[in-house]
């Protein structure tokens, strides 16, 4: 039988954050990629881009990072509904508010399918930007993200 490779340490609370979702990576190298991108989107860097986390983790390239984006074998479906078991499971039965927020960004260009002129409702006003609507959940005084959508406008 060949023993397989454990995942690479990061710190103790991305590993153990991100260890209830191993089963859903059928490689190490993906899931190694999948705990750089949380360390990376809670470091202090003032732009989350897969070049800039990759040096803030110390991969030599976001080859690894992009890959693990758009060619690896995992499931973003299944990781949100363990995501949301967990969640529920966390709850253990407690109530929680519900809030559904839509924000918007402003955004310049429009190269992006999903930026165009639009009503920003934080802005008040028709402006160019991406538009999105989350659902969060409240319990006692724990805002928690439960599932988001952004809209790509009809033109696009």
């Amino acid at each position: 039988m060949v023993e397989l490779c454990a995942p690479v340490s990061t710190v103790t609370f991305i590993d153990n954050y991100c260890a209830v979702y191993r089963d859903l990576f059928v490689d190490v190298r993906n899931f190694e990629a999948f705990k750089s991108l949380h360390l990376g989107m809670i470091s202090g860097l003032p732009r989350k881009s897969l070049p800039a986390i990759a040096r803030a983790v110390g991969l030599s390239s976001d080859q690894v990072l992009h890959h693990c984006l758009t060619e690896f074998p995992w499931s973003a479906i299944a990781l949100q509904k363990q995501r949301l078991e967990l969640i529920l499971q966390q709850l253990n039965g407690r109530a929680i508010t519900l809030v559904i927020d839509e924000t918007g960004d402003r955004k310049k260009g429009n190269t992006t399918d999903y930026i165009a002129r639009q009503y920003i409702g934080n802005i008040g006003k028709i402006e160019n930007g991406i538009v999105s609507v989350n659902a969060y959940g409240i319990v006692e005084q724990l805002t928690f993200p439960l599932l988001f959508k952004v809209f790509k406008p009809k033109h696009r």
